[in-house]
């Protein structure tokens, strides 16, 4: 039972240091929930968007979805989001799920309308855009060059 003071001292110099590097990392990384009024989107597919996804307008981080769930009546997903208080954002806006690249994290995309009303807090989105997969633009492709060649008979 013979401890040195020095180990037990640099130990805590350790502990100290992971510690500060930890809520170093945490703050760089933009993990933190953005506060300000909450609006409400509606899509078919959310293609692996989850709680705590960016909301970005212009490539810049103004959001963060806090809330997802399926609409019993209408099987529509509701994502639930907060929008930082400094945008404020025309009712014409459009919102779309997009990813960064293909195996990229899932984003909300805000496109901002022009219309002189904006989005209060409790407000749904009328403009949305569902979420592609690449199965989806795939079969897409496929359709359209077996329509172009059977149209030319």
């Amino acid at each position: 039972m013979n401890k040195k003071p020095v180990e037990t001292i640099m130990g805590i110099l350790v502990l100290f240091v992971a510690a500060f590097f930890a809520y170093f990392a945490y703050n760089v990384s933009d993990l933190q929930v953005v506060k300000g009024y909450n609006v409400t989107a509606r899509f078919l597919k959310v293609g692996g968007l989850t709680v705590g996804s960016d909301v970005r307008l212009n490539g810049i981080k103004i959001g963060t979805v806090i809330a997802q769930k399926l609409d019993p009546e209408d099987y529509t997903a509701e994502i639930k989001m907060s929008l930082t208080s400094d945008i404020k954002l025309p009712i014409d806006s459009f919102a779309a799920i997009t990813g960064d690249g293909l195996v990229g994290d899932k984003y909300i995309k805000i496109e901002p309308g022009h219309a002189k009303d904006y989005l209060k807090d409790g407000d749904t989105f009328k403009n949305t855009k569902d979420f592609k997969t690449l199965e989806d633009m795939v079969g897409e492709i496929i359709f359209m060059v077996t329509n172009d060649g059977s149209e030319n008979k």
